[in-house]
């Protein structure tokens, strides 16, 4: 359970909640599909069209958080 005065910063909980819009807008395209199931090319379509956010990766020398790399001796 989630607590609603917690922060959500967790990680697990994150792709619960992803999981949980992903299944509700299935829910939602198959409740709008006329046929008893849902065609596969439209769960394509509902899959696909998700914005999912890549991680930008840290420049050369910052992963660490101190900056450029010391010249060597």
């Amino acid at each position: 359970m989630v607590s609603s005065t917690g922060d959500r910063s967790g990680g697990h909980d994150d792709a619960a909640l992803d999981e949980i819009d992903l299944a509700g807008e299935l829910m939602i395209a198959a409740t709008a599909s006329p046929g008893d199931r849902l065609p596969t090319e439209r769960i394509d379509e509902v899959l696909l069209d998700r914005v999912v956010p890549r991680p930008t990766p840290e420049p050369a020398g910052e992963a660490n958080g101190h900056g450029a790399d010391p010249p060597s001796s």
